[in-house]
C-alpha cells in the first residue's frame, strides 16, 4: 500500500485553488510552486533576495513537515518575473543548493501577481541526502 501524506499551511490560496503545499508519496515528495510571502504577517517583500529568503524559509517548512529536507531536493522549478533579476537568483540559489545540486529549470513567466519576485517549485526524495552519490561527466 502507497504512504501519501498531504499537508497544507492553512493559506486561502491552497483552499481557493484545492492543492496542498506539499505532498508526499512514500519517499518522493512534491512542494508546490513557493511564493516569498511570509505566513505570519501576510506580507511579501519588495527585495527579490529578500522574497527568496522566505521562500526557501517556506519550502523548508514544508519538507521538515513530511520529514525531509533541503539536501533531499533532486529537482527544482525557479521562476523569475523580472529576466534582469536571474543572475542575482541564481547565484543566491546556486550558494543554497551548494552539494545539492539538484536537476534545475529556470524560466522567466509572468508571475500570478506583479509583487512576486521569484517562486520556487521542488521536488524532493526522503533520504537523498544520505544516499551515496555519483558525480559524472556527460562527454559533449
Amino acid at each position: 500500500m502507497v504512504d501519501i501524506i498531504k499537508a497544507k499551511t492553512g493559506s486561502i490560496f491552497e483552499d481557493k485553488a484545492s492543492y496542498s503545499r506539499v505532498v508526499s508519496v512514500d519517499n518522493w515528495v512534491f512542494v508546490s510552486n513557493t511564493a516569498g510571502r511570509n505566513p505570519e504577517t501576510k506580507e511579501i517583500a519588495d527585495d527579490v533576495l529578500v522574497q527568496l529568503d522566505q521562500v526557501f524559509d517556506n519550502i523548508e517548512t514544508a519538507l521538515k513537515a513530511v520529514d525531509s529536507c533541503l539536501a533531499d531536493v533532486v529537482m527544482s522549478r525557479v521562476f523569475i518575473q523580472d529576466p534582469a533579476d536571474t543572475h542575482t537568483v541564481m547565484d543566491a540559489i546556486g550558494l543554497k543548493f551548494k552539494g545539492v545540486n539538484p536537476a534545475s529549470t529556470v524560466t522567466c513567466p509572468p508571475l500570478g501577481s506583479t509583487v512576486y519576485k521569484v517562486e520556487l517549485e521542488v521536488t524532493a526524495y526522503r533520504g537523498a541526502s544520505k544516499a551515496q552519490v555519483k558525480e559524472i561527466k556527460i562527454a559533449q
